[in-house]
C-alpha cells in the first residue's frame, strides 16, 4: 500500500475518510502488468471530486504512481481512494490543504471464474438504497449501505443482492451493475437516484451503442426484471457474470452475456 507515494499502511486519524467517510474510490482490474480502462479510472476519480466539493490531487502524478503499483503483477485488483486530507475539527474542510492518495494492491478474486461458467445466483436484499440525487452515481467512501447488503447476504448461499431503492425500484448488486433483456430488447437502471455508476457500466453502454443496439435506462421494478429472458451483472474484475437465478426464478438464456464478454475482450490497458 501506497500512501501520498510512499509505502506505507498507517494513515492519520485526523484523515476526513477515517472522521466522516469523506472522498471517492475506484476499483480496477491489473493484467499482464497494466491497468484496464486506466482513462476511465482517472476519468471517474476526477468526476467524483467535483461532485463532492474537493480539491483532487494531480491526475498525472496519481496515474503514475497507479502505474508503478501495477508493474509486475501479472493478475491483481488495484484500489485507489482520494480524501481531502486531515483537517480540523468538525464538518468543513477548512484546513485540508493536501489531499490524500491512497494506491493499494490485492489478491485476484478467483470465484469470478467459476460463476462465469456456473452462472450467480442473487437474492433480493432486504436492505433499501436511499434515494438521493446528489450523491447518486458516485462511488463515495459512505458504503454503509453496502456493507449492510453484504453482511446479511453472507448469511445465505447467494452469490450477490439484488438491490431495490427505498422507491421500489431496481437499482444494482451489492457490487455489480445489472443488466437485463427481454426479447432483443436491453435495459439497465436508472442510477440518477442511487447506486453507482460503474466503470464497466459505462463501457458494455458504449460497447452496445457502438453497435447500433440500444440499452433503455429506465426506473424498473423487481418484476420486470425477474419477466425478462436473460440478466447479467457486471463490474471492472467480474467483468460480466450470467445470472442464473434470482430468488427462485432461473434464467438459462446467455445471448447477452456472450455478446458483452466479447466486448471485453478488446478493453484498452496502460
Amino acid at each position: 500500500m501506497w500512501i501520498n507515494g510512499i509505502e506505507q499502511t498507517e494513515l492519520s486519524a485526523r484523515d476526513r475518510a477515517v472522521q466522516f467517510g469523506d472522498g471517492c474510490f475506484t476499483t480496477a482490474a491489473v493484467r499482464d502488468g497494466k491497468i484496464l480502462l486506466l482513462n476511465a479510472h482517472i476519468e471517474r476519480l476526477q468526476s467524483g471530486c467535483e461532485r463532492l466539493l474537493m480539491s483532487p490531487p494531480d491526475m498525472a502524478q496519481l496515474a503514475r504512481e497507479m502505474r508503478v503499483a501495477a508493474g509486475g503483477q501479472a493478475q491483481a485488483v488495484l484500489k485507489v481512494i482520494l480524501t481531502p486530507g486531515a483537517g480540523g475539527r468538525g464538518y468543513s474542510r477548512s484546513g485540508c490543504t493536501t489531499p490524500t492518495r491512497i494506491v493499494s494492491l490485492a489478491p485476484w478474486p478467483v470465484h469470478y471464474a467459476t460463476l462465469q461458467q456456473q452462472g450467480a445466483v442473487l437474492l433480493t436484499s432486504p436492505v433499501r438504497l436511499a434515494r438521493n440525487p446528489l450523491l447518486a452515481g458516485i462511488k463515495h467512501l459512505n458504503r454503509l449501505e453496502q456493507v449492510l447488503i453484504r453482511q446479511q447476504l453472507d448469511g445465505t448461499a447467494a452469490d450477490e443482492a439484488l438491490v431495490l431503492d427505498t422507491a421500489g425500484m431496481v437499482v444494482e448488486c451489492c457490487a455489480a451493475n445489472l443488466f437485463w433483456r427481454s426479447g432483443s430488447t436491453v435495459y439497465t437502471p436508472d442510477l440518477a437516484q442511487a447506486g453507482v455508476n460503474g466503470i464497466m457500466r459505462r463501457y458494455l453502454m458504449a460497447q452496445l451503442a457502438a453497435s447500433g443496439q440500444a440499452c433503455q435506462v429506465i426506473e424498473g421494478s423487481r418484476e420486470e426484471v425477474l419477466s425478462a429472458d436473460e440478466v447479467v451483472i457486471c463490474n471492472a474484475l467480474m467483468p460480466v457474470l450470467p445470472v442464473r437465478q434470482i430468488d427462485d426464478v432461473t434464467f438459462h438464456a446467455r445471448t447477452l452475456y456472450q455478446q458483452l464478454l466479447r466486448s471485453c475482450q478488446t478493453m484498452e490497458a496502460s
